[in-house]
């Protein structure tokens, strides 16, 4: 009999947790979100699980709208602190864990996010991970110059050259360039700098960065969504995908169509981990498990839960309530309105019954059950080759990870899924990845 295949863990810990209403929960302090004690107990917990990586998803707008009016003000996705200063402060106060967060390639410049980046994977010592995203809301772009937001495909056609002057510049410096010889007055092997020139279609980029090589080569890079140009990026670049599948059979194909892709950027299948993100709900037994869901969802109010199709699909305030959920023409966000019509469409819901399973965890896939019914699934969808790993959205915060360290936890161990030491000191050696190759090995410097 063959061992139970080892999973992937991260820890996504945006806002209050991922439920509409987590915020009223009565064990929540609605102001947590704003203090560094909350974070840092929650990367310290999730570190003591031996997880591989808290998560901070980020925007740079107010993209909640007060649509319907009588939403905005009852939600707590308004307030947030800045990702990156966040997760340096946290570097500071954790030793293995991965620190990852989100940047817009819409919204930077590749420069920026290369030293940024490489600053922290060297503050982590080899901790850090950046979550590409194009940014897809006017409210973001009001906050730059600009009225309207990019085009999907323009945006995505410069995102996949961001990614790779960013890839290009964390080059700059060959892992020996650093002589350190004081004897000679010799700093660094100058044959091993080397500047990127790019120049391209959206960006020109001579370089070279003034960071050297950080201790995971580059830090990692991650890549959540299902359209076609960010499958590309994630199938070229990515070492981690957040997925967004709502089902086994939808997830499998998503998992064969992304790593099909692979061997075409000469990768190996094993070079990239998909870890869909999941919002858990258990219980010692079922009763209590439905009791907790329960609760959370009676603490949405009807404003506030279609503000979450709004957001996703548009307005469909022209449609009743109570009716079945209609194909928006014009989405907002086309991948996860393509799941969530699948959603609507396979369990025959109407628009209430729709928004009440997204205000549970903001769209994504939800479980309800003991320690083991939580583990079979996650067991069969690893076996399925429909995901290696996942990436947990607890509906409240701290309550949910803690929940899922004290319940779920023992249950994967006692299966042998998941480890009870890390394997290594930074994120990639604890994924199990390779380090990259630099590019410029064995290559005459060009100043």
């Amino acid at each position: 009999m063959s061992s139970p295949k080892q999973i992937s863990l991260g820890l996504s810990m945006r806002y209050l947790g991922y439920h509409a209403a987590a915020w009223r929960h009565p064990s929540a302090d609605p102001d947590a979100a704003s203090k560094f004690s909350h974070y840092r107990y929650i990367a310290q917990t999730a570190e003591a699980a031996k997880m591989d990586m808290v998560f901070l998803a980020d925007g740079i707008g107010l993209r909640t709208k007060d649509e319907p009016p009588g939403a905005l003000c009852r939600s707590h996705q308004t307030l947030e602190l800045e990702p990156l200063t966040l997760l340096s402060a946290l570097s500071a106060v954790t030793s293995h864990i991965g620190l990852v967060s989100t940047a817009s390639t819409t919204y930077n410049e590749p420069y920026h996010i290369a030293r940024k980046w490489a600053s922290l994977d060297h503050l982590s010592g080899g901790r850090a991970g950046w979550n590409i995203v194009t940014s897809w809301s006017d409210a973001e772009a009001r906050n730059f110059n600009r009225d309207k937001h990019m085009d999907y495909d323009l945006r995505y056609e410069r995102a996949a050259e961001f990614v790779e002057v960013v890839k290009g510049l964390w080059d700059s410096w060959e892992e020996d360039a650093p002589l350190f010889d004081k004897a000679s007055g010799i700093f660094f092997d100058q044959s091993k700098l080397h500047a990127l020139n790019h120049d391209g279609k959206h960006f020109k980029v001579k370089g070279p960065l003034t960071i050297k090589r950080t201790p995971q080569g580059r830090p990692i890079l991650v890549q959540a969504g299902a359209a076609e140009q960010g499958l590309e990026i994630a199938a070229r670049s990515a070492d981690v995908v957040y997925a967004a599948p709502l089902d086994l059979e939808s997830a499998k194909a998503y998992y064969a169509n992304l790593k099909g892709r692979l061997a075409k950027y000469g990768r190996s299948r094993d070079s990239l981990k998909i870890m869909p993100g999941v919002t858990i709900f258990v219980g010692r037994t079922r009763e209590e498990a439905r009791e907790k869901f329960d609760l959370l969802n009676s603490l949405v109010e009807p404003q506030l839960g279609l503000s979450y199709l709004y957001g996703q699909m548009g307005d469909l305030s022209a449609y009743p309530i109570d009716g079945p959920v209609p194909e928006p023409e014009n989405p907002v966000v086309k991948s996860m309105t393509k799941n969530l019509l699948a959603l609507a469409r396979r369990e025959n819901l109407t628009i209430r019954q729709l928004y009440t399973t997204i205000a549970a965890g903001f769209g994504g896939r939800i479980l309800v059950g003991t320690p083991k019914d939580i583990v079979d699934d996650m067991q069969a969808w690893v076996e399925a080759d429909a995901a290696d790993g996942f990436n947990l959205c607890p509906p409240v915060l701290p309550l949910g990870l803690d929940e899922f360290v004290e319940l779920v936890l023992p249950e994967l161990r006692a299966r042998g899924m998941f480890r009870t030491e890390y394997a290594g000191s930074t994120l990639r050696e604890n994924l199990g990845l390779t380090p990259p190759v630099n590019r410029y090995v064995g290559r005459v410097a060009v100043a």
